[in-house]
């Protein structure tokens, strides 16, 4: 796919790339263009604190229609494609699972992931992960495949200005009840990150058994033209069961306590092997806006660049079969591998930062509630005590009204990652504040954590525990 201006000609324009996304960009996801997501979806339908405790207590249901693009890809070669893409196995990957899709560079880091379907023998369904949907179709373009390709992006990005599919997201204790009394007809249980055909409202819904927010959940998506149908069906019922509807700022915190590192920096931004790649991409597009945030800041792209056991794929790494970075995966000691935790905030601490708001200062970077990571991606240093050498980086942060704690997700060296580790969190950036227009001027300070496992919540590693998503 010709470009006029590719991310190849952008990089070759900078002199310091890290400089660039540090201060130059505007992230693509709607996390930080919530201007995008607000004509679609309000940041909150009552208040974000009560829909983060109705996947708690009773259920939420999250729209997700408009802000994840998906990629259909059909054809005789549709499964060598995504086989030779993926860390994951495909000796079981049969018609009705899904699977978390990981793609890795010939290097062996991310460059991304995202839920596949396996919707026939040759059809599959690609959901969300844009840096990930894009190397597939480089792939698919530039591989003599045969196989066809569907994009369908997000609505504001979408030339056709609607979607192909609705999605909805139905999660909580009450989630299961609210599903069974919806459908017209019963259906058997259906299995953790299986899918079934059912019908709601005499429309035919495909449901995927996954859970967001770390609770027993359903995804349900079909036809664009019947979402209010199904959506109003759902409501109705839900109404005798608690149901709540989740607005955005509830939905962008659910990885709290469901534990899914979301979008790391794709590993694509150095390496002759990717240049290609590269030129493909354009200059505006999604891995061009990139936005560095954090206190972490190194001079080094590659210091962003992560391996799945950073993020908690290792149980996904399969060598059955052969992919770009298997070679290089092979050659990782997984147990020398940063492990993925989560880490409880210091509650005094927190007071000290939000308190800092108030008076002549110091102000330290403001703990916006309930998502308090402000780069896309976002990264903090983690010591073991001030001054110390960095032994991980925290990621996303944000606020539990469920947990009443500030969490946030880190990958740390397997020497303090134990749970119950106490550990440092270095708060803002450095020399005031980067040139982000949403980030104010400020000081750092440290901020005491300690380290739990990931998932957080209980009933997230339950619901994983006995299959671990998208194996």
């Amino acid at each position: 796919m010709a470009r006029d201006k590719s991310l190849q000609d952008l990089l070759d324009e900078q002199d310091d790339v890290v400089e660039y996304f540090f201060n130059e960009t505007i992230a693509p996801h709607f996390r930080a263009r919530t201007g995008l997501t607000a004509a679609f979806i309000p940041p909150a339908f009552t208040n974000w604190r009560d829909e983060q405790r109705g996947w708690a207590e009773t259920a939420v249901l999250f729209d997700q229609s408009h802000h994840m693009p998906e990629l259909f890809i059909e054809g005789p070669d549709a499964t060598k494609l995504l086989e030779g893409l993926s860390i994951n196995s495909f000796s079981t990957f049969d018609v009705g699972r899904a699977k978390q899709f990981v793609s890795v560079t010939p290097r062996g880091h991310v460059i991304g992931d995202c839920v596949a379907y396996r919707l026939t023998e040759d059809r599959y369904e690609l959901i969300s992960g844009m840096a990930v949907l894009n190397w597939v179709q480089y792939q698919a373009e530039l591989g003599g495949y045969d196989v066809s390709i569907e994009r369908d992006d997000p609505t504001p990005y979408n030339p056709k200005g609607r979607r192909i599919l609705y999605r909805y997201q139905l999660d909580g204790p009450n989630a299961r009840a609210i599903f069974e009394d919806v459908l017209d007809e019963p259906v058997d249980d259906i299995p953790f990150f299986r899918t079934a055909r059912v019908s709601i409202a005499g429309k035919e819904v495909l449901v995927l058994r996954h859970g967001m927010a770390g609770q027993h959940g359903y995804e349900i998506s079909g036809p664009y033209d019947e979402a209010d149908a199904v959506r109003g069906a759902i409501l109705a019922v839900g109404e005798k069961h608690g149901l709540v509807r989740g607005g955005t700022q509830a939905y962008f915190s659910t990885l709290f306590e469901s534990g899914w590192m979301a979008y790391p920096l794709p590993a694509i931004f150095t390496g002759e092997e990717l240049r290609g790649f590269r030129e493909w991409l354009s200059a505006d597009g999604w891995e061009a806006n990139s936005q560095l945030g954090g206190s972490f800041r190194t001079d080094d792209i590659e210091d962003y660049y992560v391996t799945p056991y950073n993020l908690g794929y290792g149980k996904l790494v399969k060598f059955d079969h052969d992919f770009i970075g298997r070679e290089a995966l092979e050659a990782l000691d997984p147990a020398a591998e940063r492990r993925n935790v989560t880490l409880v905030w210091n509650r005094d601490d927190v007071v000290k930062v939000l308190a800092s708001q108030l008076g002549s200062g110091p102000r330290y970077k403001s703990l916006e509630f309930p998502v308090s990571y402000f780069g896309f991606p976002h990264l903090d240093e983690v010591r073991v005590e001030e001054g110390g050498a960095i032994v991980g980086l925290s990621a996303h942060v944000g606020y539990s009204n469920n947990e009443g704690d500030v969490l946030s997700l880190a990958y740390l060296d397997p020497e303090v990652a134990a749970p119950g580790t106490e550990v440092i969190v270095t708060w803002g950036e450095p020399g005031g504040g980067s040139r982000k227009p949403h980030v104010e001027k400020h000081e750092q300070t440290t901020v005491r954590a300690v380290v739990a496992p990931s998932p957080y919540t209980s009933a997230a590693r339950q619901d994983k525990g006995s299959s671990i998503v998208g194996s």
